[in-house]
């Protein structure tokens, strides 16, 4: 019998939520320690030394960053494949997931969701509102004009389902929490391709995990999830205490 994979990180994350989305297409059984990068003890440093999510644990195996990790799940659990056969077409998945890990990141959940959400209910201080203004107006819709460019008008990316089309929805499924949704006339493409990916059923049993334990406080949020079922850990490595950290992944 295969070992049971553990990941660490919490289910609102667009990091964490590119990861588990693999694991539930690829069927692989897994556990949960939910926790925000914020409130992870010494232990999750270790494991973390950038204090990052997600983190996979595998056996003896601990593993950093959401790329890497999606990489090894396809590596060692090729199908269903998530990257596209094709070299060319394969490295263009790669470019738009780091775009996406990235430059959407940046604006999308830094400068916005940080900001508006994580710096209010978790750190208790303000937002920053010319940095979320800016984002808004400026820097969100140019990178949408650029994605434009790159999705088809219909279907996914590469014809089939791949990590492309995975890492772009995970972003903008984040950004909807603070009310952020892509304009369909002015960007028809990234909205077709962000409602159609959301609506997969990996997507959506992840989303009525994130939908149980949004504004709820970090303290409560394991026994939220708890109760919607989520699969979780015997133990956690979060603390009560929120510090300020690196928690990219």
């Amino acid at each position: 019998m295969s070992m049971r994979l553990t990941v660490i990180g919490n289910y609102v994350s667009p990091y964490v939520r590119k990861a588990l989305v693999c694991l539930e297409l690829k069927g692989l059984d897994y556990e949960v320690d939910p926790i925000a990068p914020f409130v992870g003890n010494d232990e999750f440093s270790r494991l973390s030394p950038l204090r990052r999510i997600p983190v996979l644990i595998d056996g003896d195996l601990i593993l950093n960053d959401s790329s890497v990790i999606c990489q090894y799940l396809e590596d060692k659990h090729p199908t269903p494949s998530l990257y596209p056969v094709d070299v060319a077409d394969r490295a263009k998945a790669r470019w738009l997931e780091e775009y996406a890990d990235t430059h959407l990141a940046d604006v999308l959940i830094w400068r916005m969701f940080y900001q508006v959400a994580v710096r209010r209910h978790v750190f208790q201080e303000q937002a920053d509102e010319s940095i979320v203004q800016r984002a808004r107006d400026v820097e969100i819709p140019a990178a949408l004009d650029y994605l434009e460019t790159q999705l088809p008008e219909d279907g996914f990316i590469f014809g089939a389902l791949s990590i492309a089309d995975i890492s772009i929805a995970c972003y903008f499924r984040t950004a909807s929490f603070v009310r952020y949704v892509v304009d369909p006339a002015r960007w028809p493409r990234t909205a077709s391709l962000v409602e159609r990916t959301l609506a997969l059923p990996s997507f959506q049993k992840l989303a009525r995990l994130e939908d149980a334990m949004l504004r709820i406080p970090l303290a409560q949020q394991r026994d939220a999830l708890a109760a919607a079922g989520a699969p979780l850990t015997c133990e956690t490595m979060g603390t009560l205490i929120a510090k300020h950290g690196l928690p990219r992944g």
